[in-house]
């Protein structure tokens, strides 16, 4: 995985805390369903000491109707915004119907994607904020016979727990929660109980979990 940080003295891969390469770790190791190609990618580097993030396109019948990141931020000394030393940053873009563009509930529908997935799989939270953004396009002029357009935005950060006794923070079901959040929110039906998700192959945009 790609991971950026600040520069200092000592700064690399040598120097980082051993709480955060095991969270990342379970960060990588996060099973997504096969409809998600996702890779590794650069973090930002001046918003907590240590980070790491995936990036993911939602790929149906060869067409990309979704995409998105996460993003997991690390503050050895803690954070009092975050409540915590960790903080996960996500953000998710969906092709919708024009249609529903005009639905009254379809923000708060569009948060609840996101707070149901994240308990579906068990993942702890605390301090969740974000916000839910819809966007219509209509062309006019040359460009007129182009059908409208709508998509769906959701910007979303939470601050993960440890699962109860555990030393580690285990980060993998807070990836799943964001894979299911890209999923839903592109119109995706859920998977049936009792069928396994195969982990996607990192780094390989376009290749199949």
């Amino acid at each position: 995985m790609v991971v950026r940080q600040e520069t200092r003295p000592g700064a690399g891969a040598a120097g980082e805390p051993p709480e955060f390469r095991a969270a990342v770790a379970t960060m990588r190791a996060a099973p997504l369903r096969p409809e998600l190609h996702c890779e590794e990618m650069p973090a930002p580097q001046r918003i907590a000491p240590y980070a790491a993030a995936l990036s993911a396109d939602v790929d149906v019948d060869g067409e990309e109707v979704g995409t998105g990141r996460i993003i997991l931020l690390h503050d050895p000394a803690g954070n009092d915004a975050w409540d915590g030393q960790f903080r996960c940053v996500a953000y998710a873009r969906a092709e919708i119907d024009v249609e529903l563009i005009t639905d009254p509930m379809l923000a708060a529908v569009g948060w609840t994607w996101l707070t149901d997935a994240l308990d579906a799989h068990g993942a702890a939270y605390t301090m969740a904020s974000g916000s839910v953004t819809r966007v219509a396009t209509e062309s006019f002029g040359g460009m007129a016979e182009e059908s409208a357009t709508a998509q769906l935005e959701i910007r979303a950060s939470w601050t993960p727990l440890h699962a109860l006794g555990a030393a580690d923070l285990d980060v993998a079901p807070h990836v799943e929660a964001w894979g299911e959040l890209l999923c839903t929110a592109v119109g995706l039906p859920p998977v049936p109980d009792g069928v396994a998700v195969i982990p996607s192959r990192r780094g390989q945009r376009g290749s199949g979990a």
